[in-house]
């Protein structure tokens, strides 16, 4: 998650931006469909097809961290995985790295599905058995990416930033019990190919697509990716799901989804009731991240940004609700 003071609306750097990639005019029509988290993204039109420009600032995101991202979407493709299809700029690069008046960016282009995302479609068993395909798929060819020049970053990079920003606040005592816990059991468990390798982190109903004439998924956002147990990713699709299902109905989906990956790779039993652990390992690499967002402050902020500090705030108070308490083996 971005800084703070850089979660707004600015259509002026994206124009500036989107004017090193061949794009129809005007494309600033659709700019107030932008969305803003760990990037910036705005879409446009190409040749009459909507694409999506991203962008964030180089102090938020070294380059390697973007150039490894697009390794693996290239990776991906090349072995028929429905991955984001990158688009040229006019340059020919995949990635600009660009100075501008509000700070130096990094910026990307991708090619739309043209699908909708899971968060809009009703959730069918078949598209929630081909939600859990795509993962398994996904984690299938992850086995087998090899080592690549650029790599991301691994659970234990992640741990390690947690120590150093929680140590950089105040008051982040519980944070670090919990942060010393997760150490712990992580250390604890075992780590072979077979459970451990690049995962999406993000894979998400809002990440992923439906294509109801192949009845398969397309996933985007590769920008969290990272090297943690595959397991990861298991908790935080069906900790998405239970945002769209009833109490009563979430069973069924997870198995249905959890046939759909085992279909394409196979799932170690004994993984399966740790997922309540990764869930905590999820809640604090997310309050780390909302705590870093929210730690500057300004005199007379707007009011979308008081709005959006206090809804900040509830979630990490939500994010540290089990922290220092005990972790079962």
């Amino acid at each position: 998650m971005l800084k703070l003071r850089y979660l707004f609306n600015n259509a002026d750097l994206a124009e500036m931006l989107l004017q090193n990639w061949e794009h129809d005019q005007p494309s600033s029509q659709l700019f107030s469909f932008f969305r803003i988290s760990s990037n910036a993204t705005y879409p446009f039109r190409r040749a009459g097809q909507t694409c999506f420009l991203r962008f964030c600032p180089t102090p938020e995101k070294p380059p390697e961290a973007v150039v490894a991202e697009l390794d693996f979407i290239r990776y991906l493709r090349s072995n028929g995985y429905n991955a984001p299809e990158t688009i040229p700029s006019k340059s020919g690069s995949e990635l600009l790295q660009k100075e501008t008046p509000w700070g130096n960016y990094l910026a990307t282009a991708f090619k739309s599905s043209g699908d909708k995302p899971l968060n809009e479609v009703d959730l069918q068993d078949e598209v929630v058995f081909a939600f859990g395909k795509a993962l398994g798929a996904l984690h299938r060819l992850s086995r087998r990416y090899g080592d690549p020049k650029v790599r991301r970053w691994s659970h234990l990079d992640a741990l390690n930033w947690i120590a150093v920003t929680l140590k950089d606040a105040s008051g982040q005592e519980l944070p670090l019990t919990e942060l010393t816990l997760l150490r712990q059991y992580f250390s604890s468990i075992p780590k072979d190919p077979s459970t451990y390798g690049l995962v999406h982190y993000d894979f998400e109903l809002d990440n992923v697509f439906f294509e109801p004439v192949t009845a398969s998924c397309s996933a985007i956002d590769f920008d969290d990716a990272m090297y943690h147990w595959y397991i990861m990713d298991i908790e935080q699709t069906l900790d998405s799901l239970t945002d769209h299902t009833t109490e009563a109905d979430f069973q069924h989906k997870k198995t249905v989804f959890l046939n759909g990956y085992c279909g394409e790779f196979p799932l170690q039993d004994n993984m399966l009731h740790r997922l309540p652990t990764f869930r905590r390992f999820a809640n604090l690499y997310s309050y780390t991240r909302i705590l870093r967002s929210v730690q500057e402050t300004w005199e007379n902020e707007p009011e979308w940004m008081q709005g959006l500090r206090n809804k900040l705030s509830a979630a990490l108070r939500s994010r540290s609700a089990l922290f220092g308490t005990p972790i079962e083996a």
